[in-house]
């Protein structure tokens, strides 16, 4: 076994055993509407960008003083296209000056393959979101598709779903009501973070975290079809052993 294979295996185990460890809690709850878990205080939101439907950069500080519904999923993910009507339509329903859903699709294909798929299930209301890198996976520390984020006007994280979830239901649309008028149990005025520092200057944890979860991104963005940039990452990882030998 290779020592660049060695390590890849323990960044694996490692994270296998944090997804464990943070699944325990939804265990119990194994019904879709109850996956959106509001937290116990706001979480800052690194910086995600991405690319409209006109080919626009865009990221989420342009969305900011809206609620907004950031869902990370690929056309491959058959949860995700599961959920996809119901984002629609609670797009369709909340939606609008208050309340924004975001479907960020981090297929490789970009925005033609999504496009393709919301004409397949005409999806009416949600727009398209494209992020053929996937960088969005490592900026919110996503485990896996598809991974929601419940972020309030100021730009901070106040829910997650891991998984589907029922977005038009009467449960989750009283929860983001609750966050668009500020008045939800847990779910106060909150002060702004220095993003910039956030986005300047990662900790060391967030750097290690980043380092457990870029095999897991890979093999996430590696279930489409093989491409020329699977090849170059192998051909990459044969030449970082080839030098770690030689040290």
């Amino acid at each position: 076994m290779t020592l660049v294979s060695c390590i890849r295996g323990i960044q694996l185990a490692v994270v296998v055993a944090i997804a464990i460890a943070t699944a325990t809690p939804l265990a119990a709850a194994q019904e879709p509407v109850r996956r959106l878990v509001l937290h116990d205080s706001p979480r800052s939101v690194a910086a995600v960008q991405f690319t409209d439907q006109q080919g626009r950069a865009r990221s989420l500080d342009d969305l900011r003083g809206k609620v907004v519904v950031l869902n990370i999923w690929a056309t491959w993910c058959v949860p995700c296209r599961k959920e996809m009507p119901a984002l629609d339509r609670l797009q369709g329903t909340l939606g609008g000056a208050e309340l924004k859903v975001v479907p960020l699709s981090v297929d490789r294909g970009g925005l033609e393959t999504v496009r393709k798929f919301y004409s397949e299930i005409n999806l009416r209301n949600v727009a398209i979101y494209t992020d053929p890198s996937g960088q969005a996976l490592r900026a919110v520390g996503a485990i896996g598709l598809p991974t929601t984020l419940v972020i309030d006007r100021a730009g901070q994280e106040v829910g997650r779903a891991i998984g589907p979830a029922e977005w038009d239901s009467p449960e989750i649309a009283a929860t983001l009501r609750a966050v668009m008028t500020n008045t939800g149990g847990r779910l106060g005025q909150r002060q702004d973070p220095d993003r910039s520092n956030l986005q300047a200057s990662p900790g060391p944890l967030r750097r290690a975290f980043d380092w457990l979860m870029a095999p897991v991104t890979e093999l996430i963005l590696d279930r489409e079809t093989p491409d020329n940039s699977s090849e170059k990452n192998r051909s990459r990882l044969t030449k970082e052993n080839e030098h770690a030998v030689n040290d």
